[in-house]
């Protein structure tokens, strides 16, 4: 059986968990410019969120050690700042988004710089220490 991508969006999307979700939706919003598609919180408990970028769609909620799945995830500042994941976002324009994340105040773990199989990119970790990748190469686009 062949995966199949329909209209729909992504077929595979990342899951981030924080300390502050609420505060976390806002900073990727302004300082990312992902957009709220979903968001379903009770309090200061997010639940499950979901926001867009394009076609593709980040998951989050709050930290919850509670839980079965709660229980498997450690955030950043746990361990060190160290992840075994990051989410990978396609931009048009990286310049402009390193500003835009810049003046966010996000932390720039590797500089924006031209990368030697294409494309331009940088990363950078959001205030709960997450590290992101953003770039403008698209691998959908390459040649192989």
């Amino acid at each position: 059986m062949t995966p199949s991508n329909d209209a729909s969006g992504a077929t595979i999307i990342p899951c981030l968990r924080y300390r502050d979700a609420l505060a976390a939706i806002d900073w990727l919003c302004a300082a990312f410019g992902f957009e709220r598609h979903a968001v379903y919180a009770e309090g200061n408990v997010v639940f499950h969120a979901q926001l867009v970028f394009g076609n593709g769609m980040v998951m989050l909620g709050s930290t919850d050690t509670a839980s079965e799945w709660g229980r498997q995830i450690v955030q950043p500042g746990d361990v060190g700042g160290r992840e075994t994941q990051s989410p990978c976002v396609i931009v048009r324009d990286v310049d402009a988004h390193y500003a835009r994340a810049t003046a966010a105040g996000a932390t720039i773990v590797i500089d924006i710089a031209d990368q030697p199989y294409g494309g331009r990119g940088y990363s950078c970790r959001d205030p709960e220490g997450h590290l992101w990748w953003f770039g403008n190469y698209d691998p959908w686009k390459a040649s192989a």
